[in-house]
């Protein structure tokens, strides 16, 4: 029995390979994230009344945490780096050099445009005052997600940034989140998971200033959090549960292939995870290398639930056919195992990162490549971008103009004001420049 399924899309055209054609055939989780905004929009209105007192009331039914207020006390935060494993530190300390460099070079330099005359346009970049960061947690702990968040807001020149992850049963977030977090200098960091957790930044507690900009990776409840905020706060994406496709032919290994399917399903039931070949024996050897390799891995039946559910071997022509379905499904990792891999890379049109050739998987990416692991899901690479610096900024065009442009400039603004019935605009240009 295959661990993972076959699906045969060999011998289509083009058009047979769009994304509305593919609907319903390549497998991927299925969210319902408006039947979750009914359920979150009562947690944050009342959080927006109640505030505080409504979190603590919410983490306790929630997570099952009785808190005298969600603020962590810092002394708690660096007695959890203090008591790191000197391993695990050295490895974060590497994660944040990696992503700073990377994310430093992403902050853009202020540019000046000469209209005309001496008409000038001045784009800045201005950060916003106070990020709010919500890492995923509880039992599990991800401190790389609080490095792929901390980073790019402290690398864009973000003045404060809060953490908010899910107490454990001590009240307090997993010991090694507070450890990271100590490391990039946050110094405060709240008890609080879900939606109102989100709300709490977005609207303001007694235990918390409003925060400006929310991101942060979770489960559906979390991304229906976003939506309803949005417009109260700025949110990045509504990321979902992971996947992963893999574009490769004859020259991919096998083992490498199941390899990296298995690790994005060990993520979640819900993991999608495809491969894209035209090599029908590489398909082959993949489904036997993964028949030998999940019941070796230690979440094997996550492993086997999501690859039963949302996993696929698919069968194309031709490497430009599985970049078509590539693009149709808009992955949020692809590898490309195959010939010439950065060439190919150049052609991706959706996805939320691009692993070029057999020695970049997706797990380089999530800890240590320096990129961000902070990607779309659910086919929202087709419009929507990776955490980077850009959630934190906020570009202001400043506008500068003499007497001379301007007056040469009047005649045109008659004519638009006039054409939009906007007297008072032209007026406005005129009491200067009769």
């Amino acid at each position: 029995m295959r661990v993972i399924s076959r699906i045969d899309l060999r011998g289509r055209t083009p058009g047979a390979l769009t994304r509305t054609a593919l609907a319903g055939v390549l497998p991927r989780a299925s969210l319902d994230v408006e039947a979750a905004v009914e359920l979150v929009r009562p947690i944050c209105e009342d959080v927006k009344h109640r505030g505080a007192t409504a979190v603590r009331e919410y983490t306790r039914r929630f997570d099952g945490a009785d808190l005298e207020s969600t603020r962590v006390p810092e002394e708690a935060v660096h007695a959890a780096l203090a008591g790191l494993d000197p391993d695990v530190r050295a490895a974060l300390e590497e994660a944040v050099r990696r992503t700073r460099k990377v994310h430093s070079d992403q902050v853009p330099a202020e540019v000046t445009t000469q209209v005309t005359g001496a008409l000038s346009v001045t784009g800045r970049f201005i950060p916003v005052e106070r990020a709010g960061v919500y890492v995923p947690g509880g039992l599990v702990a991800y401190p790389s997600s609080v490095v792929m968040n901390v980073v790019p807001a402290q690398a864009a020149g973000v003045g404060q940034v809060a953490v908010a992850s899910p107490p454990q049963e001590n009240g307090r977030p997993h010991p090694v989140v507070l450890a990271a977090c100590a490391l990039l200098g946050v110094r405060e960091v709240h008890a609080a998971g879900g939606a109102q957790a989100l709300a709490m930044f977005a609207y303001g507690t007694e235990d918390c200033r409003p925060a400006d900009v929310i991101t942060g990776p979770g489960n559906v409840y979390v991304a229906a959090a976003k939506r309803v905020l949005r417009g109260v706060v700025g949110t990045d994406g509504e990321n979902g549960p992971t996947e992963v496709a893999i574009i490769a032919d004859d020259t991919a290994d096998p083992a490498h292939v199941a390899a990296d399917l298995i690790a994005q399903a060990e993520h979640d039931e819900l993991a999608g995870c495809l491969l894209i070949t035209p090599d029908e024996r590489l398909a082959t050897r993949v489904e036997e290398e993964l028949a030998r390799q999940v019941p070796l891995t230690r979440h094997r039946e996550r492993v086997r639930t999501a690859l039963a559910g949302q996993g696929g071997c698919v069968l194309v022509d031709d490497i430009d056919a599985a970049l078509t379905v590539s693009d149709a499904w808009a992955p949020e990792h692809l590898e490309i195992q195959a010939r010439d891999p950065a060439k190919l890379a150049a052609r991706v049109r959706n996805a939320g990162a691009v692993f070029a050739g057999a020695y970049a998987p997706v797990s380089l990416g999530d800890y240590l490549a320096g990129s961000n692991h902070v990607l779309p899901t659910g086919g929202t690479a087709r419009h929507t971008s990776g955490l980077s610096v850009f959630p934190f900024l906020r570009l202001v065009n400043v506008i500068e103009c003499d007497r001379a442009t301007l007056a040469a400039t009047a005649p045109l603004i008659d004519a638009l004001g006039g054409a939009e019935d906007l007297a008072a605009h032209v007026a406005a240009v005129r009491v200067r420049v009769p």
